[in-house]
C-alpha cells in the first residue's frame, strides 16, 4: 500500500490503525532539539515549571474559571473581556501565542488564545480540572502556600468586586453615607464554591455565605460572598504588591483602601 493508506481508517474499522494507535497510547513524547535552536517559527512552549508555585497557582486559578482544557488533541483555551488578562496568561507560561478577538451574540469583544500543550494539559488535569467542568469541578488539590495566588486567579477569572456608597434616604441627614464592600467568586459548581468556602474559613478564619439563583438556561449559579470586614481581610492577601493579576479589578481594592484610614481596615 502506498502513501495514504490510512485516510478515513479509524482504530475501530481497521485492526492496522488500532495496533498504531495502542502502541502510542499514555506516551508523551519530549522534543530533541531545544526550541531556541530550531529554525522554524514556534507559536510558543511553556517556560513555566510544572510545579506549584504562586505564578502556576494563579494559572491554574485562571484555567478553573476562564479557561478550558479540551479533549482529543489537549489543547488549552483561555478567553476574557480582558485582553490585559489574556496577556497575563501567556506571559507567566511563558508562551508566544497570539491573542485573537471575536465579537460576541450581544456585541460585545472576548479576547482569546488557543494551544496544545499535553504536558501542561495532563498536570492542570492532576490538580482537578477537567474538561467539560464549569457545572462539575469540585476542589482544587492545591497546597495552603499558595491558596491566595489561586483565589486570585479564580477572583479575576470569574469573580467581581464590588464597592459602592450610598447616601441614606433618612429625610433629616444629608452627611450620612453607608458604604459597602463585597468579594465574591462565582461558579455553576455548588461543590467548587463550597470546597472554597471551606478552605479560606480553615485558613484565614473568615466565613463568607453562599447564595444560590438560576441562569437563564435553568442552571444553578452559585456565588460564594464576603462582606466589607472579611473583604479587607482577604483581599490585602490576594493583592499583594507587584503580583501578577487583573488591574481592573485590584484597582478597585486599591481605591477602597486610599480613602480610608489604616485603622479602619483592622
Amino acid at each position: 500500500m502506498g502513501k495514504g493508506w490510512a485516510k478515513g481508517l479509524t482504530a475501530a474499522t481497521d485492526a492496522r490503525v488500532a495496533r498504531a494507535a495502542a502502541a502510542h497510547r499514555g506516551k508523551q513524547y519530549v522534543r530533541r532539539t531545544p526550541p531556541e535552536l530550531c529554525k522554524w517559527p514556534m507559536a510558543g512552549i511553556t517556560t513555566l515549571p510544572l510545579a506549584w508555585s504562586d505564578e502556576m497557582a494563579y494559572i491554574v486559578g485562571l484555567t478553573a474559571t476562564d479557561g478550558c482544557l479540551i479533549t482529543g488533541r489537549r489543547v488549552i483555551n483561555f478567553k476574557s473581556g480582558d485582553r490585559q488578562l489574556v496577556e497575563t496568561y501567556l506571559g507567566l507560561l511563558g508562551r508566544k501565542n497570539r491573542v485573537k478577538s471575536h465579537t460576541t451574540r450581544k456585541g460585545g469583544v472576548v479576547c482569546y488564545t488557543q494551544f496544545h500543550d499535553s504536558r501542561l494539559y495532563e498536570w492542570s488535569r492532576s490538580t482537578g480540572l477537567t474538561p467539560r467542568k464549569s457545572l462539575t469541578i469540585g476542589g482544587i488539590s492545591v497546597p495552603d502556600e499558595f491558596l491566595m495566588p489561586l483565589a486570585r486567579g479564580l477572583l479575576d477569572g470569574d469573580g467581581s468586586i464590588i464597592n459602592e456608597v450610598y447616601r441614606a434616604d433618612t429625610g433629616r441627614r444629608s452627611d450620612y453615607d453607608w458604604e459597602y464592600l463585597i468579594t465574591s467568586f462565582n461558579s455553576g459548581s455548588g461543590k467548587h464554591v463550597k470546597w472554597l468556602r471551606g478552605v479560606l474559613g480553615r485558613v484565614l478564619e473568615i466565613k463568607g455565605s453562599i447564595q444560590e439563583t438560576t441562569t437563564s438556561a435553568g442552571n444553578p449559579y452559585f456565588a460564594l460572598r464576603y462582606a466589607k470586614a472579611e473583604s479587607s481581610i482577604l483581599l490585602p492577601l490576594i493583592y499583594p504588591a507587584g503580583a501578577p493579576c487583573l488591574e481592573r479589578k485590584r484597582d478597585i481594592w486599591q481605591a477602597y483602601v486610599s480613602r480610608k484610614d489604616p485603622s479602619e481596615l483592622k
